[in-house]
């Protein structure tokens, strides 16, 4: 029976390296259950709807075979009230970062992710399934979307996968010893994150292949004018952003209102 558990031990341990499992016991021996895994989304101020919470959710949950905990981080008083399903409703700690930069308390220490988190901002609309996101190189500590603009070279925040536990220091607490000089060099949460974390170890991105802009259709490095723009699905990828305007509840296309509700 020891031989048996420590083998045990040692397999979850190797698979995931910071220990993210869950384990039970029948009598002497523990057993491993599965990988905690989160989906995590950041609804401050009043920028979007309580529908796009929900939508966000409802797309998620068609979308994935995995067993989610969904979590929203929200200063919305009333949300509890105007969401269905099994959704986690938090608060951040701090209270004084603006906008996109309350982003980056998915890595303060308080706030509680254990396991796997995928993150996405709440204007995509998910097309296809997304286990791909939890699975792709897991070993990784952070695994990022290259932006839609290469001439970047950033990752664009909209969607992260991240193992929380391991990236307290690396950004959080970087941020948060120098954060008047941070907030003032970078433009956005995601200009520090790239910064901070891509060609590090254990930092790797998506294939390009899995995300689209609503707006620019692929990374070739064309930019058109708002007349030029054809919104159409380009058939592989499987999440969509809309970084900037319009929204999704704006969009007269049929793939998105098929999508995103």
């Amino acid at each position: 029976m020891g031989v048996f558990w420590l083998q045990r031990q040692r397999l979850a341990k190797s698979a995931d390296g910071i220990n993210v499992f869950d384990f039970k016991y029948e009598g002497n021996v523990q057993l491993v259950n599965d990988i905690k895994y989160n989906f995590a989304c950041v609804c401050y101020g009043d920028k979007y709807a309580v529908e796009y919470v929900q939508n966000l959710y409802n797309m998620v949950k068609r979308n994935t075979t995995l067993p989610i905990n969904f979590v929203v981080f929200t200063d919305h008083v009333k949300m509890h009230k105007m969401v269905e399903g099994d959704i986690d409703i938090r608060q951040f700690k701090e209270t004084d970062l603006q906008g996109w930069w309350n982003k980056l308390q998915l890595f303060h220490p308080d706030t509680y992710l254990p396991g796997v988190t995928l993150y996405m901002d709440l204007d995509v609309v998910i097309t296809g399934n997304i286990d791909c996101f939890y699975t792709h190189e897991a070993q990784l500590d952070f695994c990022g979307m290259n932006d839609f603009n290469p001439s970047t070279k950033l990752w664009n925040s909209s969607i992260m996968r991240f193992k929380q536990q391991d990236l307290h220091g690396r950004i959080w607490h970087k941020f948060i010893g120098n954060r008047p000089e941070y907030l003032r060099r970078f433009a956005g949460d995601q200009n520090l994150i790239s910064d901070f974390l891509k060609n590090t170890p254990g930092c790797g991105s998506f294939p390009d292949s899995w995300t689209q802009s609503y707006k620019w259709y692929d990374r070739k490095g064309n930019r058109y004018s708002r007349q030029d723009m054809t919104y159409e699905h380009n058939g592989e990828s499987l999440v969509s952003v809309f970084h900037g305007q319009p929204n999704p509840h704006e969009s007269e296309q049929e793939w998105v209102k098929n999508a995103w509700k």
